[in-house]
């Protein structure tokens, strides 16, 4: 009789060690989901902070003004506009430098008239902009049209090299967690070898030997996903009611996005851990059990 509790206490421990275990490296995946994701939306941000200055003709009439305005409100590169007139410039300017320029340019105002352009963040690349600079050369009421593709060109390459080791950081957690989540089950059927054996030498087939682990291992993966997703969301919640600047960049559609990805992932690596386990001890004689 105590044989039988103290078999059973420890195979509930067994199962509870498990799916903590499982439960904290979905955390820990769910914790890099959260950074790619918040990632991707400051490279947007950074990259939509990026454009050109459009200089106008001095002598642009107010109507040409918003002819331009009505145009750029409907390009698809366009992310943001302003218009600066050359008063506006001027005052900027005098402000930042802390001189009256107009009384140094003897009543002259050197400044024109100007659009500033962000483009959208897939439009955020040297090329892109060149190109959009030489489609408004010659445009009526423009004079020049300023770029900065050394900047952007940098911000792009940075970028890149930041997604770049964020994908193998993803990948390499991605092939540990399937390892460690991959052993919890192994040590879960483990325990259990011998009741595989028996049931194999009564005439159950695979199937139905597998069947029963397959919907255990899967049942503590979903649970294990709760625990995680619990954790998860808490911590948000917390981060956003204290300093929602701090995750105001994720949403909680996004969010529940990964809080999903999570459930399937632990899911189906238990799933795919089960099935390997029982079938390496489907295949296991009773002799070579005791290894």
């Amino acid at each position: 009789m105590n044989k039988k509790r103290n078999s059973a206490i420890s195979t509930f421990s067994t199962q509870i060690t498990s799916t903590i275990s499982v439960a904290l490296v979905l955390l820990v995946l769910g914790i890099v989901a959260f950074m790619g994701v918040a990632t991707h939306h400051i490279t947007t941000d950074i990259k939509e902070n990026l454009g050109f200055v459009v200089m106008l003709d001095d002598n642009i009439s107010e109507s040409g003004i918003n002819s331009l305005k009505q145009k750029w409100a409907k390009e698809p590169y366009v992310a943001s506009q302003q218009f600066i007139s050359a008063e506006e410039a001027l005052k900027q300017e005098s402000e930042r430098m802390g001189e009256d320029i107009l009384e140094m340019m003897a009543g002259v105002n050197p400044y024109q008239p100007e659009f500033e352009i962000k483009v959208k963040s897939h439009y955020a690349t040297p090329d892109s902009i060149e190109s959009i600079k030489a489609s408004l050369i010659g445009t009526p009421g423009i004079s020049n049209v300023i770029t900065d593709t050394t900047m952007a060109d940098e911000v792009n390459t940075t970028i890149h090299n930041v997604i770049i080791a964020l994908g193998i950081i993803v990948l390499a957690l991605l092939l540990i967690s399937f390892v460690l989540i991959n052993n919890s089950v192994r040590l879960t059927i483990y325990s259990k070898r011998f009741i595989i054996h028996t049931m194999k030498l009564v005439g159950a087939t695979g199937g139905f030997i597998r069947r029963p682990f397959m919907i255990n291992n899967i049942f503590h993966g979903f649970i294990a996903s709760i625990i995680a997703i619990a954790t998860l969301a808490s911590v948000f919640y917390y981060l956003r009611s204290i300093e929602y600047s701090v995750c105001e960049s994720i949403s909680w559609i996004e969010a529940g996005i990964i809080f999903g990805a999570l459930t399937i992932t632990g899911v189906i690596i238990c799933a795919i851990s089960a099935l390997f386990a029982t079938n390496k001890y489907l295949r296991t004689s009773y002799d070579d059990m005791f290894k």
